[in-house]
């Protein structure tokens, strides 16, 4: 079918598929993407895999595979997602998968974690784990599984009308994954000790700072990387293009489309490797901002929501959020790059 020198990425999600996955798979060797989520796929997952020695982003959950995950994986030294979830799998996870630098999420959920686990991995929620405050509520940096586990906990500052508002970003945000954006690892939503609503998403932790960070080159101490930071013309090309890949993700692959609706420098997190993942979607991304309190909306005197520098003039004349928006942000961020 002439896909040998297929060189990007092929998704064949939710297109009802049936039977065997093909072992010619392994003869795509340029393959960086491969997304075969929900469908209705049965047998055993293809050794072949290992070939795509290319292979970054492998999605597969949402099948009827069985057996085991083959040990030829373990030649995928640029895997970054590996989502096999919601199969039919062995539970015993690989000794290789073990060693990898992929969260153990990306095979197998999270255990679901209460009130009292978040609260011991953020150490009572202290101020020397605050990452942050916003309108939304606050970041915290825990730390979970004995110390093998560092993550994000967003609690949410929403009022009691919240808890439908929050299933629907659960839900949203649990089918959105690309290499490009911050990956949500769970969610909690119950009481705190105080008998009033607790509600947080928990991510992973993205450790080489923002982008703002190295734009500025502000320097705190909480920072991972102390010694003098390079910051050249190909990490910032290398940056555009990814917020680029996480944008059309959004606007294009998403059904319906996600307006992010806060894309900025801050909220584009770096990773060792310097690939940029865009985070912290804003709540008009799903409808959202009419579950913030009051006090909490960013409202001006003629009712424009967003960031000083990052409004859309359109919004003047009382436009809808749209992927307009992102557009408009997005050449704001290559401006500064």
């Amino acid at each position: 079918m002439g896909l040998i020198s297929l060189s990007i990425g092929l998704d064949l999600s939710r297109k009802q598929l049936s039977g065997s996955f093909p072992t010619e798979v392994g003869n795509l060797k340029n393959l960086e993407l491969l997304n075969i989520f929900r469908n209705m796929l049965q047998g055993e997952i293809p050794s072949t895999l290992g070939s795509c020695i290319r292979l970054e982003q492998l999605e597969m959950q949402g099948n009827f595979f069985h057996g085991y995950v083959p040990s030829s994986l373990s030649s995928l030294r640029g895997l970054r997602v590996l989502d096999l979830s919601q199969n039919n799998l062995s539970a015993k996870i690989p000794k290789f998968l073990k060693n990898k630098r992929i969260p153990s999420s990306s095979i197998y959920s999270l255990p679901n974690l209460s009130y009292q686990n978040l609260y011991n991995a953020t150490d009572e929620f202290t101020l020397a784990n605050q990452i942050s405050v916003g309108s939304f509520g606050s970041v915290y940096k825990g730390i979970l599984d004995e110390g093998r586990t560092i993550v994000v906990v967003k609690v949410f500052n929403f009022h009691h009308r919240a808890s439908k508002g929050f299933i629907i970003v659960c839900n949203a945000l649990k089918s959105i994954r690309h290499r490009n954006l911050v990956k949500v690892l769970t969610a909690c939503s119950g009481v705190d000790y105080h008998d009033n609503d607790f509600k947080v998403q928990v991510y992973e932790l993205i450790h080489n700072g923002s982008l703002e960070d190295w734009l500025y080159l502000v320097t705190k101490e909480d920072k991972i990387n102390e010694a003098p930071r390079s910051f050249n013309l190909l990490h910032r090309l290398s940056i555009a293009i990814d917020v680029a890949y996480a944008l059309k993700y959004l606007h294009h692959d998403c059904q319906p489309p996600i307006a992010h609706c806060k894309l900025k420098p801050s909220n584009v997190l770096l990773d060792d490797e310097m690939t940029a993942h865009v985070g912290d979607f804003g709540l008009a991304s799903f409808g959202l901002a009419k579950f913030l309190p009051p006090a909490n909306l960013q409202i001006s005197s003629i009712g424009i929501k967003g960031s000083i520098g990052y409004i859309i003039p359109e919004y003047g004349l009382g436009s809808e959020v749209s992927t307009n928006r992102d557009i408009y942000n997005y050449r704001i961020l290559l401006l500064k790059l």
